[in-house]
Parts: C-alpha cells; sequence; structure tokens
C-alpha cells in the first residue's frame, strides 16, 4: 500500500510538473509560416530539406533550413520568420579537411572550441564546417549549457573571432 501511494504521488508529481512547463513555456511569434522560408530556401538551391531549426537570434524568430542540393552540396539557410525572406546562405563542408575550408582554417577546432565554451560555458552537442557567402571559412557550435538551453555560436576559422551569437535553439526537426 505504501508503494502504490507513493508510485501515485510522484505520477501527480510530474504531470503537474508538466502542466507547468508546458503552462509557462511561451513560443514565439511569426509574421510568416515555416512554408513561406521553405519556399524561399527552396527557390534558391532545390533539393532535400533535411533540417529546420526554430530559433531566437537576438530576440527574432529565425527558421534554419538545411537542404542537401541536387548539387551534391548541403546548403543552409536562415530565413526572417517575420518578413520571410532569406537573410543568410552557407555552405557546410565535411570537416576541417575539406579544401575549401583547409584554405581558410588558421584556429584548429580544438582552439574554437575553447573559445565557444569560455563564451558559454557546456557541452558541445555538434559541430558544423560551414563556408560563408562570403568565401570565409566558420566553424558552428551547438552548446548545451547547464540550465538545459542549447545555443548556437559561430567562430571564425581563421581569426578566431566570434561571428555569431546569442542564438537559442527552440526547436529542430530533422536529423542531425
Amino acid at each position: 500500500m505504501k508503494t502504490q501511494c507513493l508510485v501515485l504521488s510522484a505520477a501527480i508529481f510530474l504531470l503537474n510538473a508538466a502542466t507547468v512547463s508546458a503552462a509557462t513555456f511561451k513560443m514565439m511569434k511569426t509574421k510568416v509560416s515555416m512554408e513561406t522560408c521553405l519556399n524561399e530556401a527552396l527557390a534558391i538551391k532545390s533539393g532535400d530539406v533535411v533540417k529546420l531549426e526554430f530559433k531566437n537570434e537576438r530576440g527574432a524568430p529565425i527558421y534554419e533550413i538545411e537542404i542537401a542540393g541536387t548539387d551534391g552540396k548541403v546548403w543552409e539557410f536562415e530565413c526572417d520568420a517575420n518578413r520571410g525572406k532569406i537573410t543568410e546562405i552557407e555552405q557546410e563542408v565535411g570537416g576541417p579537411d575539406d579544401p575549401l575550408f583547409k584554405s581558410k582554417m588558421k584556429v584548429s577546432v580544438e582552439e574554437a572550441e575553447k573559445i565557444a565554451l569560455k563564451t558559454h560555458p557546456g557541452k558541445i552537442v555538434e559541430t558544423e564546417y560551414e563556408i560563408e557567402s562570403n568565401g570565409d571559412a566558420s566553424y558552428e557550435f551547438d552548446i548545451k549549457t547547464p540550465d538545459g538551453k542549447e545555443v548556437k555560436m559561430e567562430v571564425d576559422a581563421a581569426t578566431g573571432k566570434i561571428v555569431e551569437d546569442g542564438e537559442e535553439e527552440i526547436y529542430q526537426i530533422g536529423k542531425e
């Protein structure tokens, strides 16, 4: 009987905790649909959408769309979720040994990780190697912070300077 009461109490506690979490969560409002941004990205590069993220970038709602292009390359688009316009295009490469990335890289991934973790202590859960639209190479890190949030930041592979910071991932659909 004691065990049943304990299990029932735990279930009620967890149910109330889930209700509170859902009640306090507020989704950022957008003025355009996800489909609008997907269509904008696919109009630039045709291919298969492999990942979609919704993030808070310094208070602005942004869709990040990853497309495996028909050109054999992987492309990442950022779309302003209030205007429906693409604001950034990057090409993802397989790693630091990719010729496009390696030709620009002066800062190792280990050095870039230290720079990122100094700014946002936590655990790096994903690293991407990107070529910016201007040809620069950068590391993009997803960092799980001690409070359970996931932040994104980019570190320039030539200078070690932080290129982008302050992006909080709200949700992700697709493969990592």
